[in-house]
């Protein structure tokens, strides 16, 4: 097929994510404040969107608590740079068992609640964009699953739509684009969707170049798509999802490193992302033509 490269690329920055990476990395934020600080930083890097986490300001351990949010969204909305505020709602679906030969009782680590309980923080603050993990799947941990079914997205996606907050569709797998076209048929999630495609994720869909285009081949042509990679393959997959006509992320969520013996930050991998897509020909858009692109909603500082 021929290429279909996009001129027009937003960069949405991952700023710290869910992993156990607080201590690999002394740039990895902890606190709401340090969170906006790293996110406020890509944003004057060129970063449209910024994709955020929130975590114990102690310890490190990723969080759910609403408090911490509200504080997160805040500081982002009274910053005095604009960015497109994108809340994980991917928290509260895990389910880690025990050995193969005594699964049950599930282990002290799982965190499964309702699907009312996993929007709390969204309902709470209202941010443009909010993650929908669209399927179930091993995820990287011998015994820790992602937990998402059929009628826990479609409890979850029709909540999002009518808090007018837009769902990203993080697709792990082709099934998971199959899934998420069906939730448009049926009319949970409003067309045109937004899909983010993360590629590499330990057991989604492996990082090579074929997968990626069966991934890309998957999504509808009028939905509006991004994707990544993690680890050593982020940079790469900048320059491959704008060759392939998407949109771009990065950030400490996916990927520690700039370079080999060199750590990261966040506005470091936004600034070397844009300097890529420059490179190739294209430009970056800022907030305001994201949300004119993907029709978001921008709520004022509360």
């Amino acid at each position: 097929m021929p290429l279909q490269m996009n001129r027009d690329v937003f960069i949405t920055c991952a700023v710290t994510g869910s992993g156990n990476s607080q201590d690999r990395s002394p740039h990895v934020p902890r606190s709401p404040e340090q969170i906006a600080a790293s996110a406020i930083a890509a944003a004057k890097a060129g970063a449209a969107i910024v994709h955020c986490h929130v975590r114990d300001p102690g310890t490190g351990v990723p969080s759910r608590d609403p408090a911490l949010y509200r504080e997160l969204s805040e500081r982002i909305r009274d910053a005095d740079v604009d960015v497109v505020l994108n809340l994980t709602a991917g928290m509260g679906g895990d389910m880690v068992f025990g050995p193969p030969s005594a699964p049950l009782p599930l282990r002290p680590a799982t965190d499964m609640v309702s699907a009312e309980e996993r929007l709390v923080h969204i309902e709470d603050c209202l941010p443009e964009i909010c993650t929908l993990d669209c399927g179930t799947m091993n995820f990287a941990e011998a015994d820790y699953v992602m937990t998402n079914t059929p009628g826990m997205l479609t409890a979850m996606g029709a909540r999002m739509e009518e808090l007018g907050v837009k769902p990203e569709i993080e697709a792990f797998d082709t099934g998971h684009l199959w899934y998420a076209k069906q939730l448009v048929k049926d009319g949970v999630l409003s067309s045109p969707a937004l899909v983010q495609l993360c590629m590499g994720v330990p057991w989604g869909a492996p990082n090579d170049l074929n997968t990626f285009m069966a991934m890309v081949n998957n999504v509808p042509d009028d939905w509006h798509w991004s994707a990544f990679s993690i680890g050593r393959d982020q940079m790469a997959y900048v320059a491959a999802a704008v060759l392939a006509g998407g949109h771009v992320r990065v950030g400490l969520e996916d990927n520690l490193w700039l370079a080999k013996g060199e750590l990261a930050t966040n506005e470091a991998l936004v600034a070397r992302a844009a300097g890529i897509i420059t490179a190739m020909g294209g430009n970056i858009m800022g907030p305001d033509a994201v949300r004119a692109k993907l029709g978001l909603t921008k709520r004022a500082p509360k």
